[in-house]
C-alpha cells in the first residue's frame, strides 16, 4: 500500500502575507539570516503580526548550508523564548534551520505542540512543504539529510514580493533547483501517480517561465509561478523521493561549497544520461531502462519530442545545457575556476563513497557503484 498525504496548508497568490495577521499563535519565533534583517525584508513579516498583536523575537543567525554549531545556537535560542511557532523566512538553509531547531528543542524539553510557518524567500527547494531537511557537519565535511514527518511545515506562504529582489544568479541557481526536484520525483522508483502529476505541472512552469525569471526579475507573474512550481517539485519528491543528482550534489555543496542549485544543475545532464544507459551504442527498444520513457515523457512537455525515445532524451539532455549556458550557469567544475584538480581529484573517492550512503541514492532509477559516481564526478571536471 502507497499513501500520498498533503500535511501543509499552502497560502498563495496576491496578499499571501496577510495570513500572519490570522495565525493562532500568539507568541511566535522567527528564524531567518541577516540578510533578510538587514534589507528590512523582515519588515514584510513583522508588519501584518505587529497589526494583529503578536508576540515575536528574531533568530538571525542562519548561515549558508545549516551547520550544526549554528543549529545548537538556535535551539538554545528556542528553549530560552518557547514560543507557541516558530516562522521559518528565507531560502533553504533557513527552511532547514528552523525544522532542525524546533525538531532538537522539542527533544530536550516537549512542552507542548510547536506550530511551523514556512515562508521561502526563494523559489527553490520546496522545503516549505517537505520532511526533509539538511544539517552540514563542517568538521567532517559531510552533509546529514534528516527525515521525518515531524520536519513537516503545519502553514507554507508563498508570496512573490519576498523573491522580486533575487539576483540573477541565485535566480538561476534556484529555479534549476526546481527542475531537478521535479525531474528526478518523476523518474524515481518511488513515483506515483500523484506525484507525478505534480512534477509534471512543475516542469510544464519551469518550461515556460524559469528563463523569464533570470531575464527580468520584475516580471511578477513569471516569479509568482516559479514561486509555486517550486512547491509542486517540493510535493512531488515528498512522496516519491530524488536521485543522485542530488546525492552527488550534497558532496559539492559539504566539500567545496558549490550551491546546492547551481551544482544540481551541473550534474544532472550527466546522470540523465546516466539513468537512460543511451551512450553505449545502439540498443532496441525492449532493452531501453524504464527512465528513458519518462524522460522522454518530460522532453514531450518541454515540446522537445523527436522521432524516438533516445533522441527525445538526448534532446532534454540539449535543452538542460542550453539552460545553463543562457542562464552563465558552468557546466564544468573547470569552467567555476575556484577548485584545483588537485584538491577536487583527491576528494572525487570520499564524495563517491559518501553519495552511495545519501539517502537521496535509495530511489535513482539505476542502482550505481561507486565506479558509476566516480565515472560522474570525473566527466564533470571539464569537457
Amino acid at each position: 500500500m502507497k499513501t500520498f498525504e498533503m500535511r501543509t496548508a499552502i497560502h498563495f497568490g496576491d496578499n499571501a502575507l496577510g495570513r500572519l495577521k490570522e495565525l493562532p499563535y500568539k507568541r511566535v519565533l522567527i528564524i531567518t539570516d541577516p540578510y533578510v534583517v538587514q534589507s528590512q525584508m523582515i519588515d514584510l513579516i513583522t508588519a501584518p503580526l505587529d497589526a494583529a498583536g503578536k508576540e515575536y523575537d528574531i533568530f538571525c543567525d542562519v548561515v549558508p548550508d545549516a551547520p550544526v554549531g549554528k543549529i545548537a545556537e538556535g535551539v538554545k535560542k528556542f528553549l530560552q523564548y518557547m514560543p507557541e511557532a516558530v516562522i521559518a523566512v528565507g531560502g533553504g538553509s533557513a527552511m532547514d534551520s528552523s525544522k532542525a531547531i524546533r525538531e532538537f528543542a522539542l527533544r530536550i524539553n516537549n512542552y507542548g505542540k510547536v506550530g511551523l510557518i514556512a515562508i521561502p524567500t526563494t523559489s527553490g527547494t520546496g522545503s516549505e512543504v517537505t520532511s526533509f531537511a539538511v544539517v552540514n557537519d563542517t568538521e567532517a565535511k559531510i552533509k546529514y539529510p534528516l527525515v521525518s514527518d515531524t520536519l513537516t511545515a503545519d502553514e507554507a506562504i508563498l508570496d512573490a514580493e519576498l523573491v522580486k529582489s533575487v539576483p540573477p544568479a541565485v535566480t538561476a541557481d534556484t529555479g534549476m533547483d526546481v527542475f531537478t526536484h521535479a525531474l528526478e520525483s518523476y523518474v524515481s522508483t518511488d513515483h506515483n501517480e500523484f506525484s507525478s502529476a505534480l512534477a509534471e505541472k512543475s516542469i510544464e512552469i519551469c518550461g515556460v517561465f524559469m528563463l523569464r525569471t533570470y531575464l527580468d526579475g520584475h516580471d511578477m507573474h513569471a516569479r509568482q509561478k516559479m514561486h509555486v512550481a517550486s512547491c509542486l517539485a517540493g510535493l512531488s519528491f515528498n512522496t516519491a523521493g530524488l536521485g543522485i543528482t542530488h546525492s552527488m550534489a550534497h558532496q559539492l555543496g559539504a566539500v567545496f561549497h558549490v550551491p546546492h542549485g547551481r551544482a544540481n544543475a551541473m550534474l544532472l545532464p550527466h546522470v540523465v544520461e546516466y539513468n537512460s544507459d543511451i551512450t553505449k551504442g545502439s540498443r532496441s527498444q525492449k532493452e531501453y531502462l524504464p527512465a528513458v520513457k519518462r524522460y522522454a515523457n518530460i522532453a514531450h512537455i518541454l515540446g522537445l519530442s523527436n522521432y524516438n525515445k533516445v533522441m527525445s532524451v538526448h534532446s532534454l539532455v540539449n535543452w538542460i545545457q542550453f539552460m545553463q549556458k543562457e542562464m552563465n550557469i558552468p557546466q564544468t567544475i573547470q569552467e567555476m575556476g575556484t577548485i584545483t584538480p588537485d584538491a577536487y581529484f583527491l576528494a572525487v573517492d570520499r564524495m563517491a563513497e559518501a553519495a552511495l550512503q545519501d539517502t537521496c541514492t535509495a530511489c535513482n532509477p539505476r542502482v550505481p557503484t561507486k565506479e558509476d559516481i566516480v565515472k560522474i564526478y570525473t566527466r564533470l571536471w571539464s569537457n
